[in-house]
């Protein structure tokens, strides 16, 4: 491990410069603006809350800004001088427009304006001559026609932190103690990046890749649980969209963020962009160290010890070592430590051509790299053959420690280039987009066993592995009257992933050749989509199809003499159909019904017939024949928004056909090594309830919830090949059938103790799960953050503590008729941080006037991307 002074000092110097040129560039692009303040009032002279204040330049439209009123009718913010129409408008009152001419810094007085007769505003965003302006106290989880998006900007608890801090909080998500992502109780989640699939989240990265990316650069994540045809076909349980900040202010704006923590994690982040005319300009970057903790324990008891019968009795210490020892009780304790370094940065521009073309252009690159030390303590107990004739069977009791250490680094980039040409006004566009990607990673370990504290084995290895990705995309909106509309698109995706293993060891395993290899894997698919959506009344409806076909090719080449190279080709083409309906019963109030087809495409890395070695005792090994699993997803929604509170029960039922279950398994029983392999094997369906909503009762009291009740079912019996105590070949059967009742739990309460200072709480629930030969025990965590607004609302300090009661642990036990076992895994022990965030406010967020809205409008993503 590397001297933490160094690394400190590294990590200093990199963040602490970026910061200061980004905060170089703020003084250079910031432009002279007046502070100015005033109040809006009715009538009766009582103040007028949370109006919205337009103020627009009548000389230099990129001057103009709009704010809205606090609890007390008071507004501030940052004007150049000029003459300006400033238009107020608010919910139950009469839209007024005065005029008047700002000469300087002062506070311009109070501005009345009359009720109206008739309410026409919602209290959600209000689309005012042009500028569009979003209340910050808007709910953080809202519900579309096919997704549903969740705002991490009220979210104390994850500030400082990374994405897989966000993700813990988000509705219909889960993210195990490994930082494994679920949703609805399965984890083959598909994770886009600005609608993409991104290199920034690797290909074998797991949650240093989600730690990587800082909550802080966050816009929003959306939570696709039944995607429509538009949206790529893999991610059998949903997409996890996550859009990173791209600020649309005028003039120069930004924010940097810095945090500690403990364990030791440090942070410093800044975002920062700058809107001028037709240009927008953004630039995002920072790092942080953190450490973290491992703790595994895993206890395996056999059943049916049985003496093989070894005849002739040997005469020689030779052959008695050849005969096979007898486990009998085996007790492992792991515990790994790991220290991290991470890097990001993204810069890009959107520029208007015209009024109806814009181009855009984004570069992003992301680095982590680190240490760490496993050391894995094994307690066994075994019966050994000796040359004692009365009694030749005795019983072992030895003592191994298995010390790891390890060196990782992972290097990113992406760039992505687009255009968007609106034809006219009403709604027919076109966006064109290039995404070219590419993630190196390397992994490398060296590991000395000792037995009884006598060095036995040593072993080194050394993984590195490289993707390449190229996505190029096109999409066309073309409206059919004023509530219909056709959407068609292509997508083309080229993906080339190499893998590098190499291992050395002292040890005779001749399994160890096998894991020097070389695999190529290729994948292209191509993919067309048609939809068609339309509103008759209260009725809305879309249909889509969308056609999949992809090629694979693997090559693999062992280094070992007696292997032959694989190559396997596999070749889909796939329809996937999906169906949308609505019913507006009224005004924020809908049921929602839908169905579409997925896929579940084998990841590359569970091809590799033998990917990766690191422990003698626990070996993974890849299935070149694995084959897609796909999923028919039926739900029923209803959705409730009303000013205080908001319902979102979904209904759901899901069936998976060929489903990858993990086969764990011992080819030898008279070892003590297991297999893990993946396999199709049988079904899985869930039929559940997943049940999402806010509730604020009071100004100062806020709480969000959500409820995933499920029963599933699980189908799949296979068998393997191995070797009995008595060393004769022999069939086994795993039964992987199972049925109950889970569920995933959380509640989230916000308390506003001023108008300056809030906590929050947020716990969690995950019911366990069982089946024939497993059973997962349940698990929970209490997480608490404080957040204090400072100086006049630049500012804002943060402290979290995460896992208060240290409860956060997965615990399993796996049955067969051979053995039983129990595991303990902790990934993360319990954390707190305290984090620091300073705002640049020169002008609040302004968009250029909209096109009208189509009243079918699901629009995922951001201007700069599409969903396909």
């Amino acid at each position: 491990m590397k001297n933490k002074t160094e690394i400190v000092n590294i990590f200093t110097r990199k963040t602490l410069g970026l910061t200061l040129v980004l905060s170089a560039a703020a003084m250079a692009f910031a432009q002279e603006k007046a502070d100015i303040s005033g109040i809006i009032v009715n009538k009766k002279n009582q103040p007028v809350p949370y109006a919205s204040v337009t103020f627009s330049n009548k000389a230099n439209k990129s001057f103009s800004d709009a704010v809205l009123t606090d609890e007390k009718g008071q507004y501030k913010l940052q004007l150049a001088p000029g003459s300006y129409d400033i238009t107020v408008e608010a919910i139950d009152y009469k839209k007024s427009i005065i005029n008047k001419n700002i000469t300087g810094a002062g506070n311009i007085g109070a501005l009345s304006i009359e009720a109206s007769t008739t309410s026409t505003l919602d209290g959600k965003t209000q689309e005012l001559q042009g500028v569009v302006i979003t209340a910050s106290a808007a709910k953080p989880y809202k519900v579309e026609l096919d997704k549903k998006t969740y705002d991490p900007s009220q979210d104390i608890v994850s500030k400082g932190g990374s994405l897989q801090d966000v993700l813990t909080n988000v509705p219909s998500v889960t993210v195990d103690t490994d930082g494994t992502v679920s949703m609805r109780g399965s984890s083959n989640v598909k994770f886009l990046i600005n609608g993409k699939p991104s290199s920034l989240l690797g290909i074998d990265d797991g949650a240093n890749a989600l730690q990587s990316i800082p909550a802080d650069q966050i816009e929003r994540i959306e939570v696709i649980t039944n995607p429509s045809s538009k949206f790529e076909a893999s991610g059998t349980s949903g997409i996890l969209n996550i859009i990173l900040k791209k600020s649309k202010k005028v003039g120069f704006n930004g924010s940097v963020v810095g945090s500690l923590g403990y364990f030791p994690r440090t942070s410093l982040n800044a975002n920062l962009s700058w809107r001028k005319n037709n240009w927008t300009w953004f630039v995002n970057g920072g790092g942080g160290y953190t450490e973290n903790k491992t703790k595994n324990n895993a206890e395996t008891t056999y059943h049916n010890i049985k003496f093989p019968d070894v005849k002739p009795i040997p005469t020689t210490q030779e052959e008695i070592d050849k005969i096979p020892t007898v486990p009998v009780h085996q007790l492992q304790n792991s515990t790994s430590k790991t220290y991290n370094k991470n890097y990001n940065a993204s810069a890009g521009f959107v520029y208007d051509v015209s009024e109806k073309t814009s181009i855009n252009l984004t570069g992003l690159v992301r680095t982590f790299e680190g240490d760490g030390n496993d050391l894995v303590n094994t307690y066994d107990t075994f019966y050994k053959y000796t040359k004692d004739t009365s009694d030749p069977w005795k019983l072992m009791n030895p003592y191994t420690l298995r010390d790891s250490k390890t060196v990782f680094n992972n290097l990113a980039f992406q760039g992505d280039v687009g255009l968007d040409h609106k034809f006219n006004d009403k709604g027919q566009n076109l966006s064109l987009s290039l995404s070219l990607q590419r993630n190196r990673s390397n992994n490398n370990a060296d590991i000395l066993e000792s037995v009884d504290h006598v060095p036995s084995v040593q072993d080194i290895t050394r993984r590195h592995s490289v993707s390449k990705t190229v996505i190029g995309k096109a999409d066309y909106e073309l409206p059919i009257g004023e509530n219909s509309k056709i959407e068609a698109g292509y997508r083309l995706d080229v993906n080339n992933n190499t893998y590098d293993n190499f291992v050395s060891t002292t040890s005779n395993n001749p399994l160890i050749a096998d894991y020097n290899n070389n695999t190529d894997y290729r994948e292209i698919f191509n993919a067309f989509y048609l939809q068609f959506r339309s509103k008759i009344g209260n009725f809305g409806y879309q249909v889509g199809l969308r056609d999949e076909i992809s090629n694979v090719k693997i090559h693999y080449i062992s280094q070992n003499p007696t292997k032959e190279p694989l190559d396997k080709s596999k070749n889909y083409n796939n329809l996937f159909p999906s169906v949308f309906l609505s019913y507006d019963i009224a005004k924020n109030n809908q049921i929602l019904v839908n169905y579409s087809r997925r896929i579940d495409r084998p990841r590359s890395f569970f091809m590799v017939p033998f990917s990766s070695y690191t422990n003698n005792q626990n070996i993974f090994e890849g299935n070149i024949d694995l084959n897609p699993s796909y999923v028919d997803s039926y739900e029923v929604g209803y959705n409730l928004t009303k000013k205080k509170f908001t319902l979102n029960p979904t209904f759901y039922y899901r069936h998976a056909t060929d489903d990858t279950k993990m086969l764990v398994y011992r080819p030898d029983e008279r070892k003590t090594v297991f297999y893990t392999r993946p396999e199709n094997l049988g079904n899985d369906d869930r039929i559940g309830l997943d049940l999402n909503f806010t509730y604020d009762p009071f100004a100062w009291f806020k709480i969000m919830g959500s409820a995933d009740i499920f029963r599933y079912k699980t189908t799949g019996i296979t068998s393997y090949a191995t070797i009995d105590k008595d060393g004769l070949a022999q069939t086994r059967e795993l039964n992987f059938t199972g049925s109950g009742f889970s569920t995933r739990l959380r509640l989230n309460t916000t308390f506003k103790l001023d108008k300056t200072l809030s906590v929050q709480l947020q716990g969690f629930y995950r019911g366990g799960q069982k089946t024939v030969s497993q059973d997962r025990k349940d698990m929970y965590a209490l997480n608490f953050g404080a957040s204090k607004t400072i100086w006049k609302g630049d500012g804002t300090i943060t402290f979290n503590i995460q896992d208060i009661f240290n409860t956060r642990g997965m615990e399993v036990f796996n049955y067969t008729n051979d053995y039983t076992r129990s595991s303990f895994m902790q990934w993360q022990p319990r954390q707190f941080s305290i984090s620091l965030t300073y705002r640049f406010k020169q002008g609040e967020k302004i968009e250029q006037p909209k096109r009208k809205k189509d009243i079918n409008s699901n629009t995922t993503g951001d201007e700069q991307q599409g969903p396909m």
